[in-house]
This record gives C-alpha cells, structure tokens and sequence, in this order.
C-alpha cells in the first residue's frame, strides 16, 4: 500500500466468530485455501459491496488463488481485499506468493509488484463502498523491480493505524523491514507471528526482519504530541490485497497460539 487513510472509528465487537470449515492437522495447522476454491473467504473491491468480485479479480485456477486483471480495461482505483471469514487474535500466518506478469493498465506507480495481507482488519462489510483499504495493519510484499534499488518486503503499513516501534510511538505510513530484495517472480514465504494488542514478528524465508507492537487506531491529537493511544487493536480479520500487479498464493495457513 502506498497511502494513508484517515482512521475510521470502529468498534472491536465484531460478532459471533463464523465456524472454521478447515479442520486443523495434527500439527495444529488450519489452511485457508483448499486449492479448490474461495470457500470462506469475501471479496471488497473498491466501488462494489461486499461480496462482489468484480471481474473475478480473486480466482482459482491450477492449485493457485490468483489475482488477475483481464477484466479491467483501467485499474481504475479497483483496490480489492480478500477476507477470511474468521476472527483471529493470536496466531502465526504463512503466506506463499509471488508476483507475475505485468501491472494493470492504469495502476499508480507505487503499485508495481506489490500486494500484501492485512491483519487485525475491521470485516468487509464495515467498510464503505469507496474506501480503499480497510482499517488494519499490513504486512506489505514487494517484488524487485529488475534494476538496482533495494525493495524489502514483508513491511509494515499501517491504514488508519500506528504501533510501537521500539519503545517509541510510529506516526509514518510504511516502515521497511530488514529483508532482502528478492526477484520480482520468486516464490516468498512470508509470515507473521501475531500476538494480539501485543508483539508482531515479521519473516521472510524463515529470517526475523521486523518487530514492533501495540497495533493501536490512529489519533492524530496523539501524532501531535507524540504521545501513544490506548485504542489497542486486540484483533480482526485477515485479508488478501489486490493493488493492481497480479500475484498468485500457492499456500495461506496459520496456527492458533495461546495467548
């Protein structure tokens, strides 16, 4: 994501937790996409309700969950969120992806080779039909772009939200992690161990590259004074980005930690 949204007021009630249709493995994994279908997951694409996947902008085809674009003329604007239905709290999230192809026509530059997933969303149906991106922390991918300026991923962002960032209130929209920059149609294991209001951990192939924690709503009286707020996010939904450059997920599961 490469702008930031105003924070949105949203109460953290977020009503009965929908079943898990996955059953959890003997090793305690719950996987999220069967590499059939979009089964308990909703689609919010910018400008349509919730529920509505314009173009079948998110799809299955070959194993894969896919983002593509053949159905717009213009990208115009379309940033589009995947959600799961489940409400998650404390937990460890593996996502496989990697970028292909070209960007969509009309895709702001910022956009190129990047997607991410979103954590401690609000659900889809709290969003307004033109917001872009829903209230969240992001865990940001980025591809290289085949030429020499470094591009980590599995940053943070943060719509209509900041953390604490080594002891010290974070105010700016995106912080880098430590990752290396890693070729545009590489395969990426990205994960993000989650501990509710409390620490988040960022990996890239298996490698710590971002810590930080206190996932709060955005004040901006706060931003002023440089003071923390004490609207903690405790949890939300996650959700699958779509911002204009096609990406596939091979592998989208997590484990349920105690708090």
């Amino acid at each position: 994501m490469g702008r930031h949204l105003p924070a949105l007021l949203f109460g953290l009630v977020f009503g009965l937790v929908c079943g898990r249709a996955i059953a959890a493995g003997d090793d305690g994994w719950i996987d999220l996409f069967d590499g059939r279908s979009l089964d308990g997951w909703t689609a919010k694409i910018t400008g349509y309700p919730a529920g509505e996947n314009y173009g079948r902008t998110f799809r299955v085809e070959d194993g894969l969950l896919k983002v593509r674009y053949d159905a717009y003329e213009q990208f115009d604007g379309r940033f589009g969120h995947l959600f799961w239905k489940a409400l998650l709290d404390h937990y460890h999230l593996v996502v496989e992806y990697r970028f292909v192809g070209e960007q969509a026509a009309g895709g702001p530059a910022w956009a190129e080779r990047n997607s991410g997933v979103m954590l401690h969303a609000e659900p889809p149906d709290a969003m307004s039909l033109h917001q872009d991106f829903p209230v969240s922390i992001e865990a940001q991918f980025l591809g290289g772009l085949n030429d020499t300026r470094s591009r980590p991923t599995n940053n943070l962002c943060t719509p209509g939200t900041d953390v604490m960032f080594r002891g010290s209130l974070y105010t700016p929209h995106c912080l880098n992690s430590n990752s290396p920059t890693i070729p545009g149609d590489d395969w990426v294991r990205a994960e993000v161990i989650v501990r509710g209001s409390g620490r988040f951990t960022h990996l890239v192939n298996g490698e710590v590259v971002l810590e930080y924690d206190g996932p709060r709503l955005s004040d901006p009286a706060a931003h002023q004074k440089g003071e923390a707020t004490v609207r903690l996010l405790e949890n939300g939904y996650i959700a699958l980005q779509s911002e204009s450059h096609p990406v596939d997920f091979r592998s989208i599961r997590y484990r349920p930690l105690t708090p």
